[in-house]
Formats: structure tokens, C-alpha cells, sequence
């Protein structure tokens, strides 16, 4: 996908793991109307499946995906 988007929150996770990344995120979520897009950014590689499924079982939905190397930014809008 080559859209930008202009996140109206930014999540640098960093390191998180999966059940503390999950629940971290959850809260910033709740924080959120729908419709806002917040950017999570990881550095941290085992938990790209957590997270992707987590955004499916809650209905969100994932805007983009990029990676740079170690680093990921996923952009998620809040449904």
C-alpha cells in the first residue's frame, strides 16, 4: 500500500511481548473513537502474528504494514 496516513496516536512499543503488548494496546485502543488510526511501532519481531490476530478478533482494521529492517509500523484504525 502506498497511502500515508496521519495516525492520531503514535505507540512506540518498542521491545513489548506478546500478553504486555496486547494489553497495552488494548488500552490506548479504548482511548480512541472510531474511525481514529493509531501507529504501533515494534521492534520487536515475535509478536507481528499476536498482534495481527488480535486486530482480526477485534475488528479493527489494518490499515498498512511497513518494515524497515527490525522495526515495524502498523497503522490500525479503530472500527
Amino acid at each position: 500500500m502506498s497511502l500515508q496516513y496521519v495516525p492520531d496516536v503514535i505507540y512506540d512499543a518498542g521491545h513489548t511481548e506478546g500478553g504486555e503488548l496486547i494489553k497495552s494496546l488494548f488500552l490506548k485502543m479504548e482511548a480512541l473513537i472510531g474511525g481514529q488510526i493509531i501507529e504501533v511501532i515494534l521492534n520487536e519481531q515475535t509478536v507481528k502474528e499476536d498482534l495481527l490476530a488480535w486486530v482480526r478478533m477485534q475488528k479493527h482494521t489494518l490499515l498498512d504494514c511497513k518494515d524497515f529492517g527490525e522495526i515495524s509500523y502498523y497503522y490500525i484504525e479503530k472500527r
